[in-house]
Parts: structure tokens; C-alpha cells; sequence
């Protein structure tokens, strides 16, 4: 097939004489011979592409066929392509495509909505289902649980954290919380005032392990406790206990010189006596015996009351400590400040016992093994060279006041203009 695509130079058709001279034309006879051997080579064009297409039957045929299969689908493209022009030019569907879309949209923002009302009405259930938990476990006393119940309530409700945006319905649930809240607070307060009994006559405190109020039995004091702490109240709850220790207890021990004796832990009881000793005076009560009695108080307090809990011991230290320092520096160190520089050696021994009973202070965890601020005692026992400097400024100054009073003063008559002019007169005011 190359060679009918070939150009054909009709020089080569004619004979070498007849192209001696290339500018003469050509006479008939060579036109003859040119048009036949130009017929001839066209025949043997004809017989090879005939030859060709014969020896390429198969594949010409597929062409053709892709060839009518390619224009059939043209023509099947080309009518759907009319209908949907037609289609698109009768109805708008690019408009009800658009609106389908945003009623979808819609649908499924409502959904959403639905979706968070109803997670929003399980959680309000499932919260007022635990309110009700905890009411039915103070009955029963579960109070652990119960407090337990009510901590992890109050992180759910969010109390003391609450926003302007938030659904009615929380609110009512917060005033159930804090209804809860209080009704639990009152009742642990009632179990801890119940728990520890004060006697007067004879002075005597009573601790039981296991409570009763209203209809609740056989609550134990440890759980009482417990509950206290998980809630956060423990400081409020032992808050009226720590005060009647400290006013009928602790006090009497200190000014009165008593001392103290144990009664064994007998029937869910512990009992702590006080008895006064028929020959000690309070003149005769020296640092020894004060620290003595006071801490058996604080290892009955420890044992009984806060069960030997380091958390519950330090926070009954808390509550009562500054007060029963205070009480000991203005009935017994401010006193036994010497009244002469001679006597401050002597002054060693009650710093020696004001440490010692600090330190056991300390490992009964009553007060901090870290801050300095609670070792008020041995704070006030080193500085009394500044007590005795500050006790002697005060007698001197009463002293003097006492000899102003007693004098009488008496200002001369002045005759003389003179002397008159210098007298310096004082405002009444001053004297």
C-alpha cells in the first residue's frame, strides 16, 4: 500500500529518446503511450487496493460497524439531549431540587432538636431519679452513699455555677438539690450532737459509735463522719461539738486543775470523766499538770471522736486550738512571766513543757508538723524577755499614773504682770 501513495512522474511512462529535448512538445504517438501506460498503472493500483481490502476484510468491517455504532449513538445522544432541553425548558427542576434540599435541611434540623429534648428529658429523669435515691438512702441510712450521690449531683447541676441561659426546669432541680443538701446537712449535725453527750454534773462526755435519731438506727459514727467529709461540711458539722469540748471540757481542765480518767469503750461507748483533785489548788497548778489533763482531752478526741482519722484530727485542731492557746497564754504563760530578771531562768522549764506538749500535739496530728504559726505556746515562751520588758513598762506606767493621782498640784498666785506672762498655763484637758 505504500507505493499508491507514492507520487508518479510521467517522465519515467516515457521513452529516454523522447526526453532528448524537454523543451519540444510531445507528439501524438507519445501522448498514446503515456495515456496507455497511464491506464496500465492505474490497473495495477486498482488490483493492489483490491488485493488489500480483500486480504483486509475483518478489520474493515469493524471499522465500519464502530463507525455505524458511533453515529447511532450520536443520534441516540442527540435525542435525549433534546428531551431533557425540552424537559428543562417545561418544568423548573432546579427549583424543586432546591426546595427538596431545604425541606431536607429542615427535617433534620428538627430532628437534631428532638434528638436534644430527649437527651435533655432523660438527663432531667435521670437527676430527679437520684434525688429521690438520696432521700430513700437517708431514710435507710445509706448516708455515704447518699453524700456521695449529692457531690456528683451538684458538679451535674452545676450549683454555684449557674447561667441566665439555662432551661427552667434546672432551676427547680437545684432548688430539690439544695432542699436535699440541707435536709442531709441537718441531719448529720443532729447525728454528731447525738454522738457526743456532755455532763455537767459530774463532768462527763459520752461518745457513741453507733447513733439513733427519729426512725434511723444503728447509724455508725465513722459513716457520719465520712458523709460530713464528702460533702465538704466536716468543719461545720463538728463546728458545735468542738465548741462544747472546748467550753465544758477543756476549759474546766485548764482553770479548775483537774484531771482525767477513761472509761473503756463498753457497749458502743467511750466515756471521758473529769474529776477534780480534792488537793490541788489553782495556785499550786504548774505547766506539767495543765498540758497532762489537756492532752488526755485531745487523745480522747482522737480516739473516740475523730477515730484516730488524721483529716478529722486536724480539723478539730482547726476548731478548737487557737481558742485553748489562747486560753493557756492568758491563764497560765502571761501569769508565769517572772516579775524579776533574776527569776527568767527559772522560766526554762515551762518553755521545755510548752515544746513537749506541742510535739505531742503534733504526732496526734492535732496541730501542723509544718507551720510554724500553730506553735503559739513555745512562740510566746521564747520572747519572754519581751514579756517581762513589756510587764515591767506596765507597772511603771501604772505606778506613775498611781503617783499623778496622789499628788496635789497647786499653781502659785502671780501678783506681778511680769511673772504672769511667764507661767505657762496648761488646757484643763490635760490634767
Amino acid at each position: 500500500m505504500d507505493a499508491l501513495f507514492d507520487s508518479i512522474n510521467v517522465r519515467d511512462l516515457l521513452s529516454a529518446g523522447d526526453l532528448a529535448d524537454q523543451t519540444c512538445p510531445l507528439s501524438a504517438p507519445d501522448l498514446r503511450l503515456l495515456i496507455t501506460r497511464l491506464e496500465s498503472h492505474s490497473l495495477q493500483i486498482k488490483s493492489k487496493v483490491q488485493s488489500y481490502l480483500l486480504a483486509h476484510h475483518g478489520e474493515f468491517s469493524s471499522l465500519f460497524q464502530l463507525c455505524s455504532d458511533a453515529a447511532s449513538r450520536t443520534v441516540e445522544i442527540d435525542r435525549k439531549v433534546s428531551d431533557l432541553s425540552t424537559l428543562l425548558s417545561d418544568t423548573p427542576v432546579d427549583v424543586e431540587i432546591r426546595e427538596i434540599l431545604e425541606e431536607l435541611k429542615r427535617k433534620l434540623r428538627e430532628a437534631k432538636v428532638k434528638k436534644e429534648l430527649l437527651q435533655l428529658v432523660n438527663a432531667i429523669v435521670e437527676i430527679s431519679d437520684k434525688l429521690k435515691g438520696v432521700k430513700e438512702g437517708m431514710k435507710h441510712g445509706r448516708l455515704l452513699m447518699a453524700a456521695e450521690e449529692v457531690k456528683v449531683l451538684k458538679d451535674v447541676l452545676r450549683i454555684g455555677d449557674e447561667e441566665a441561659g439555662d432551661p427552667l426546669v434546672y432551676g427547680l432541680l437545684r432548688k430539690d438539690w439544695l432542699s436535699c443538701f440541707e435536709e442531709m446537712q441537718g441531719m448529720l449535725v443532729k447525728l454528731m450532737e447525738k454522738a457526743v453527750q456532755l455532763e455537767l454534773e459530774p463532768c462527763r462526755v459520752r461518745v457513741r459509735s453507733r447513733l439513733s435519731v427519729d426512725e434511723l438506727e444503728g447509724v455508725e459514727l465513722r459513716a457520719v463522719l465520712l458523709a460530713m467529709e464528702v460533702l465538704g461540711i466536716l468543719d461545720y458539722g463538728l463546728a458545735k461539738v468542738a465548741d462544747k469540748m472546748f467550753k465544758f471540757v477543756i476549759t474546766p481542765a485548764m482553770n479548775c486543775g483537774t484531771a482525767t480518767s477513761f472509761a473503756g469503750d463498753v457497749k458502743d461507748e467511750a466515756v471521758l470523766e473529769i474529776i477534780p483533785s480534792s488537793d490541788l489548788k489553782t495556785e499550786d497548778v504548774d505547766g506539767q499538770t495543765i498540758y497532762s489533763s489537756i492532752l488526755q482531752v485531745v487523745k480522747f478526741i482522737s480516739k473516740f471522736i475523730c477515730l484516730e482519722k488524721e483529716s478529722w484530727v486536724q480539723c478539730f485542731g482547726r476548731l478548737t486550738w487557737p481558742r485553748i492557746a489562747e486560753l493557756i497564754i492568758s491563764n497560765f504563760l502571761s501569769k508565769a512571766v517572772p516579775d524579776d530578771a533574776s527569776k527568767l531562768v527559772g522560766f526554762q522549764k515551762i518553755m521545755k513543757n510548752s515544746s513537749e506538749f506541742e510535739n505531742a500535739l503534733k504526732e496526734l496530728k492535732f496541730i501542723s508538723a509544718f507551720d510554724q504559726s500553730d506553735l503559739k505556746l513555745s512562740n510566746f515562751s521564747e520572747n519572754v524577755e519581751l514579756h517581762f520588758a513589756s510587764r515591767k513598762r506596765t507597772e511603771i506606767l501604772a505606778k506613775a499614773r498611781d503617783f499623778l493621782l496622789h499628788c496635789d498640784f497647786s499653781i502659785p498666785q502671780v501678783s506681778s504682770p511680769e511673772l504672769r506672762k511667764a507661767v505657762i498655763s496648761f488646757p484643763s484637758s490635760t490634767l
